[in-house]
């Protein structure tokens, strides 16, 4: 048999460190930094990125030969469930978005002397960076549709074009972005991946998008100091160096891919991280909460929502666990792993809704009040129903997938039961005589 649910015990040991450190340290932190700018913040967490380094589980999406750990991605899961716990965690443990999924492509994608400049400083920590594809005018899902244009003058590439919602820009020290350099190709082999220094003449970071976990519409010129801000970029006549494309002109597809499989799987055990810390939390409420002379873990309806939410947790789990055992065994481009990894994608958001829901509501005021963490994770956890494709790309994804072997039948069903009938009595007829006397 080859079924088991448990873990090896050195990867156990490291993920037991891993949850101590998120809880005791990493959450209070957090609480105490929101309004420290950026340089104080690094400064503040350098000491325990340290720790995190002295442990081996620093970068560890990425492998050895870059400065990783090479873990594969049934464990990293693992980890990322832990990280999922804290807001502030993947960037002390070296492997927050957009910088994970940017180093995984520039591992993939990148020649040597890039990967010497970018990727080198990246998964050291030395640099941060964005990504950059959705477009203000275009549908963000669909790729095939940018219009932001690359075209070689020289020894340069001339970008011009717009970018909306491009994830940290406004602090990043380079744009990882796609854009359009053959609008008369094929779809998929129209755009390429091309590294934008900031500060780059021509590019314009317009402001920072209000949004759910920062509310308020920014005024033109408005701009994060710290990561997590999502940029309107502007790019006129931006000029940079021929050695600035990764891979070659018509392979943005493909290395974007390569960039948003694993991202996936780690933003979906991330949400299970959030689950299981908003499920303890209804937990602590259901035992020691009164109402009527006895805990609401004792009503029958709240007896339901736990029962409910640990349900809708574990399936959610196994899901996303399959997915990434997938993508280490059939590889991470296969046509199973892409389909694991969609339906991890679009249902692993819908729980997280869930069980925050249920959190709150079990919670009542105080949990529709920012004295829990829960209002925040609950307007956090909203732009994953969106984030690394939206729910209906991934549901398209997933059927598309699950057709392609399909064959299509002439005329009744397979299972149409007067022929299914009619052939196991062809098949048993004699037996079926022979036991009944007949």
């Amino acid at each position: 048999m080859a079924w088991d649910f448990s873990t090896e015990p050195g990867l156990q040991a490291r993920l037991d460190w891993a949850r101590e450190f998120v809880d005791s340290t990493i959450i209070p932190l957090e609480l105490i930094s929101g309004d420290l700018p950026q340089v104080e913040l690094d400064a503040l967490i350098a000491p325990y990125k340290a720790q995190v380094k002295a442990k081996q589980l620093w970068a560890a999406h990425l492998e050895p030969e870059h400065g990783g750990q090479g873990m594969g991605q049934l464990p990293l899961a693992l980890l990322h469930e832990v990280l999922g716990r804290a807001t502030l965690a993947p960037e002390i443990f070296g492997c927050q978005a957009p910088d994970s999924g940017n180093a995984e492509l520039l591992a993939a994608g990148a020649n040597e002397a890039q990967r010497q400049r970018w990727l080198t400083p990246l998964q050291a920590g030395e640099l941060r960076s964005c990504f950059s594809l959705t477009e203000p005018h275009q549908a963000g899902s669909d790729p095939t549709d940018i219009r932001t244009s690359c075209e070689r003058i020289g020894d340069e590439w001339v970008i011009n074009g717009e970018k909306y919602f491009a994830s940290n820009a406004s602090v990043a020290d380079f744009i990882l972005m796609m854009v359009v350099t053959d609008p008369d190709a094929p779809p998929h082999r129209r755009a390429a991946m091309v590294i934008v220094p900031a500060g780059t003449p021509g590019l314009e970071i317009l402001r920072d998008v209000g949004t759910m976990h920062h509310p308020g519409l920014a005024e033109d010129g408005a701009v994060s100091s710290r990561i997590g801000g999502h940029s309107h970029l502007r790019l006129s006549d931006c000029r940079v160096p021929l050695e600035n494309m990764v891979g070659a002109p018509g392979e943005g597809f493909v290395l974007a891919q390569k960039r948003l499989g694993g991202g996936r799987i780690h933003h979906c055990m991330r949400m299970i991280g959030q689950c299981r810390r908003a499920f303890d939390m209804m937990l602590e409420r259901a035992a020691s909460r009164q109402v009527r002379g006895r805990p609401l873990g004792k009503q029958q309806m709240v007896q339901a929502m736990l029962a409910e939410c640990y349900a809708e947790i574990e399936m959610a789990r196994l899901l996303v666990l399959r997915a990434a055992w997938t993508m280490d065994h059939e590889g991470p481009h296969s046509e199973a792993a892409r389909r694991d990894i969609s339906a991890a994608k679009f249902k692993v958001p819908a729980v997280l809704h869930k069980v925050l829901d249920d959190a709150i509501q079990l919670h009542g005021a105080l949990g529709y009040s920012s004295d829990m963490p829960l209002e925040e994770m609950y307007r956090l956890a909203r732009a994953l129903r969106v984030a690394d494709g939206a729910d209906e790309v991934q549901k398209q994804a997933v059927a598309r997938l699950l057709l392609t072997k399909v064959e299509a039948v002439q005329g009744w069903p397979s299972e149409w039961l007067p022929a299914v009938r009619d052939a196991a009595r062809q098949r048993f007829g004699e037996e079926l005589r022979a036991v009944s006397g007949d």
